[in-house]
């Protein structure tokens, strides 16, 4: 079983979207274990990473890079 994402946000958009991670990193061209790793915290994303996922969720909302979104 996947791990649920660290931030609400990714988690409703994940849920809504029917996407697993596998199919999310298809969609943004990273490997499956870089966007687990991403969504859960367990890595910190790059800005141009943290705007494809965002992108391929549907997330259009201006998210401030601080906190879970932080960005490297």
């Amino acid at each position: 079983m996947a791990p649920d994402p660290k931030c609400s946000a990714v988690a409703g958009a994940l849920q809504r979207s029917g996407l697993t991670y596998a199919a999310l990193a298809g969609k943004v061209g990273a490997p499956e274990q870089r966007v687990i790793d991403i969504c859960t915290g367990a890595d910190t994303p790059t800005d141009a990473e943290f705007k494809s996922l965002a992108s391929a969720l549907g997330i259009v909302d201006n998210v401030p890079h601080v906190g879970a979104h932080a960005t490297k």
